[in-house]
């Protein structure tokens, strides 16, 4: 058998620098190309001496684990115990991951007798199982599994930071309430020109009861300035109450939102409650976000300068 050191090298040094890296964004410290560049060079050159018969013994469980906490050293040093401890564990959670994706790829693409094949049964029974890989399928199954496994971390992380900023809002207006999730949204900076009173948006279709439904899909199909045109033909129960909100779009043009004037919101979060007279909700046609974790765009100002209901109660 012909082995290409060379290669081996390489390819190692490149999965070791790629597990270092997203170890680095995983625990989000500052990433040194030259420390991580030593780090995955050291790592590689063990995997190399693994063909050189006199180092044959230094391949145990306690040099690998020894090897791991200075690859990890040399890469992100040592402030303290419990960073570094960290660091190691976020390690050896990427390695993981990645070499799980790696053979849950391999044994996605087999067929049935290609896994047949690779199965041999040992002396004492049992079921071992042989893979061949080449180095391209190996690299490309590497880096795809680390690219899922940051996937889905980025998609977590996110995940968070909204449940961080969701809040209950509940509408008075008429007598009524309507009620949802909101998303308190610091870049919502919409307001209404003439008096200057914050907009929340909220998804029209928790009003399809209080609304035509012509009015409902001229709100979806971004033709508010058409409905307003035509009020009379229809009546709504509170079309006293609307307004038109002029705001940029995407596309930088001019566009118009149908607006509702409640009597009052509040908006519950963490334990804590706050009441606004000064609001309107604005309609929008569409879904605000795909999975329904929120209905409603919280304007920041109703939660900065809003009343809150706990400090007048004590």
């Amino acid at each position: 058998m012909v082995v290409y050191v060379d290669l081996v090298f390489l390819l190692n040094l490149l999965m070791d620098a790629a597990i270092l890296l997203v170890t680095g964004w995983v625990r989000g410290v500052p990433v040194r190309w030259l420390r991580i560049a030593l780090a995955a060079a050291i790592g590689a050159a063990y995997v190399v001496l693994m063909f050189v018969p006199p180092f044959a013994s230094i391949f145990t469980l306690g040099v690998k684990f020894g090897l791991s906490l200075l690859m990890v050293w040399v890469a992100f040093g040592f402030n303290s115990l419990q960073s570094f401890i960290n660091a190691v564990a976020a390690f050896y959670g990427v390695s993981f991951a990645a070499a799980g994706g790696m053979f849950g790829i391999y044994y996605l693409l087999q067929s049935r007798n290609e896994v047949w094949n690779g199965i041999w049964l040992m002396r004492t029974g049992g079921q071992g199982y042989g893979i061949r890989v080449g180095l391209i399928f190996l690299a490309v199954t590497f880096a795809l599994a680390l690219f899922l496994y940051k996937g889905v971390l980025n998609g977590r992380k996110r995940r968070e930071q909204i449940l961080n900023h969701l809040a209950d809002v509940i509408v008075h207006i008429g007598g009524q309430e309507k009620r949802c999730r909101g998303l308190i949204d610091t870049g919502n900076h919409l307001y209404d020109p003439l008096t200057r009173t914050p907009v929340m948006v909220m998804e029209a279709s928790l009003w399809q009861e209080d609304f035509p439904p012509s009015w409902l899909e001229k709100i979806k199909s971004a033709e508010v300035d058409k409905l307003i045109a035509g009020i009379g033909e229809e009546q709504c129960v509170w079309q006293d109450r609307l307004r038109l909100i002029p705001y940029r779009g995407v596309n930088r043009g001019t566009q118009f939102m149908l607006a509702l004037k409640p009597d009052h919101i509040r908006i519950e979060q963490a334990g804590r409650s706050y009441e606004s007279f000064k609001v309107l909700i604005g309609l929008d046609g569409g879904r605000l976000v795909s999975d329904g974790a929120y209905q409603a765009i919280i304007h920041p100002s109703l939660v900065e300068q809003a009343t809150e209901l706990k400090s007048q109660e004590a």
